[in-house]
């Protein structure tokens, strides 16, 4: 008699019951290089807390208790204190989700530059209008309400100021002329004693 062979004796049969030895569904620990990144990030972004601003800090959504470490750091000026403080930020962030604080100094950092990258372009355009003052003929064709007389007379009463080694008003005033001209308000001459004042450097 012929004994029929059991299945789990085919090498080719897979029992579905038994455990697979080969998985392990434990949580596995971060290694360590990858904690200390984690650490490393959270006391960086408790750096960029201290850095802010008093009015955008007020801003950012955080726990009291992060708060006022944050402002403990911003007040203490002695090197060692301050490292220690940061240090202690850095333990308060572990319990908090740092998520919406990176969020938070993202936009801050986004609003910051664009606003350099605007008021560069508007000092590579007054050194344009001080080189070469047909320049101001593109100023006129973007902003067509601007007087061009009075940008005019900035310009040359820059170029004055420059050439008599003076305080730089002029110059100054166009830098904000233009800033206003940009935000829609145009470019408006200036009262009686600005305008006094403005054509003394013309006359010098």
């Amino acid at each position: 008699m012929t004994t029929r062979r059991r299945h789990h004796d085919n090498p080719l049969f897979v029992d579905l019951d038994a455990p697979d030895e080969s998985y392990d569904d434990r949580p596995r620990r971060p290694s360590r290089t990858k904690r200390k990144e984690a650490v490393e990030a959270l006391q960086a972004l408790g750096v960029r807390l201290v850095e802010l601003p008093t009015d955008r800090l007020a801003k950012v959504d955080m726990p009291d208790s992060l708060r006022d470490a944050v402002r403990e750091a911003q007040r203490i000026s002695d090197f060692e204190g301050r490292r220690r403080q940061l240090q202690y930020i850095g333990r308060l962030m572990r319990d908090v989700d740092p998520e919406p604080l990176q969020a938070a100094i993202d936009a801050f950092d986004g609003v910051s530059a664009v606003e350099n990258a605007r008021l560069h372009r508007l000092e590579r355009l007054r050194n344009d209008i001080m080189e070469n003052e047909r320049v101001l003929e593109s100023v006129l064709s973007e902003h067509p309400g601007a007087d061009i007389q009075y940008l005019r007379q900035l310009r040359r009463n820059a170029l004055k100021e420059r050439e008599l080694n003076k305080p730089p008003k002029a110059f100054r005033t166009l830098f904000q002329i233009l800033k206003e001209l940009e935000a829609g308000n145009g470019a408006v001459p200036p009262d009686e004693d600005e305008a006094a004042g403005t054509d003394t450097a013309d006359q010098s």
